[in-house]
C-alpha cells in the first residue's frame, strides 16, 4: 500500500492525517465524520464556532457541499483551482454544523499540491483541514514543523516538502451580493476582478461569515512579537538592547551592529519570497529563546497586503 493509500484509509477509518498544501499544511479528517471533525478541534484546541475549510478533489465536487452555485463560481473555479483561493459558498443542507461554525456557509477549496491531490482523489470525497497547529500559533510549512507541534495526535504525516507560497490562502465570500474577500492571500484582488469583471471589496461586514485566519490575534510565535516602522526600527532595537533584553529582528537590514544579545535574520524585499520564508522564519526566531521578536512592516503596497496582515495579526497574538 502506497503512502497516499494509507493516508486515504486512515482518514475513511476516523484518523487524523497532516498534508501539504501548496499554502500550508493542513490537519486532514473525512468532513463527513463527526467524530472525526471533533478529533481536528480536540488536537488543536480550536474554539467550536471556528468554520473549518474543506479541500476537494476538483470542482466537480462542488454540488455536494455548496447550492445556489453562480457563473461566477465557474469562472474562479475553471481560472484558480486548483491554487490558494478559498470560496465562501451557502452550503448544502448535509453539510455538518461542526464544519461552518453553525453558519449557513461552508468555505471549499482545490489545494494545488500533487499530494494533496492525489490524496483527495483517493479519499474521493471532502477533507476538512485547517492549518495542522495549536489554534493561534504559527502555520506549519514543513512536515517537521508538524510533527514538533502536534506530534502523536496526529496518525500519519505525508511529508510533500514545504510549501511554496507559505501562508493561507486567500478567502473570498460569494455567499452574498458582492465578492469579497475576508483574508488576503498571495492571489491578489486584481487577478480576482480580472476574472469576475470587477473588483472584490474588502473585509466583513456585520453579518459576513465568520472564516478561518480572521480572528484579530492568530499566527503569534510564543515569544512577543513587535512590529515596528522600518524607520523606527534602529530605535527599538536600540533601547531593547539598552534595557538588558536579547532580541530577535527580521528585517532587510541589521539595525545595529553586531550585538551579543541580537539575532538578526535577513529578510527578502520580495512579497512572495518574504511569504514563503515568513512562518519558518518565525518558528526559527521563537526557538531561540530571545525576550522579543522585532518585525520591520513591510511596505504599504498591494503586493504586501497578505504578509502585513499575518504580521499584525501575530503581534496582536504574542502579547
Amino acid at each position: 500500500m502506497t503512502n497516499v493509500a494509507r493516508a486515504a484509509a486512515l482518514l475513511r477509518a476516523g484518523e487524523l492525517v497532516a498534508f501539504p498544501t501548496e499554502t500550508v499544511y493542513g490537519l486532514g479528517a473525512d468532513a463527513g465524520n463527526p467524530r472525526a471533525i471533533a478529533r481536528i478541534f480536540a488536537a488543536k484546541g480550536r474554539p467550536a464556532d471556528h468554520p473549518l475549510i474543506v479541500h476537494l478533489p476538483d470542482a466537480s465536487h462542488l454540488e455536494r457541499w455548496a447550492v445556489d452555485i453562480s457563473a461566477a463560481v465557474g469562472k474562479l473555479a475553471a481560472a484558480f483551482w486548483p491554487g490558494p483561493l478559498t470560496l465562501i459558498l451557502k452550503r448544502h443542507p448535509s453539510v455538518l454544523d461542526a464544519i461552518t461554525g453553525g453558519q449557513d456557509t461552508v468555505g471549499l477549496r482545490v489545494p494545488n499540491h500533487p499530494l494533496a491531490l492525489q490524496l483527495l482523489r483517493e479519499f474521493d470525497g471532502g477533507v476538512a483541514a485547517p492549518s495542522a497547529n495549536r489554534f493561534g500559533h504559527v502555520s506549519p510549512t514543513t512536515a517537521a514543523h508538524v510533527r514538533e507541534e502536534l506530534g502523536d495526535a496526529v496518525a500519519m504525516i505525508l511529508d510533500g516538502g514545504p510549501c511554496a507560497v507559505g501562508i493561507e490562502s486567500t478567502i473570498l465570500d460569494l455567499s452574498g451580493g458582492e465578492p469579497r474577500i475576508l483574508r488576503p492571500g498571495m492571489l491578489d484582488a486584481a487577478a480576482i476582478g480580472a476574472v469576475l469583471g470587477r473588483p472584490p471589496a474588502f473585509g466583513g461586514e456585520l453579518n459576513a461569515p465568520r472564516v478561518s485566519g480572521s480572528l484579530e490575534a492568530h499566527y503569534a510565535p510564543g515569544t512577543p512579537l513587535q512590529l515596528v516602522a522600518a524607520a523606527d526600527l534602529a530605535a527599538t532595537a536600540a533601547k531593547a538592547l539598552a534595557a538588558g533584553r536579547r532580541i530577535a529582528v527580521l528585517a532587510p537590514e541589521a539595525p545595529v551592529h553586531v550585538h551579543q544579545k541580537m539575532v538578526w535574520s535577513a529578510a527578502s524585499a520580495d512579497a512572495a519570497q518574504f511569504a514563503h520564508e515568513l512562518y519558518a522564519r518565525l518558528r526559527e526566531l521563537d526557538a531561540l529563546g530571545c525576550d522579543l521578536i522585532l518585525v520591520a512592516a513591510p511596505p504599504a503596497a498591494e503586493a504586501w497586503r497578505a504578509v502585513a496582515d499575518r504580521l499584525r495579526r501575530a503581534a496582536a497574538g504574542s502579547k
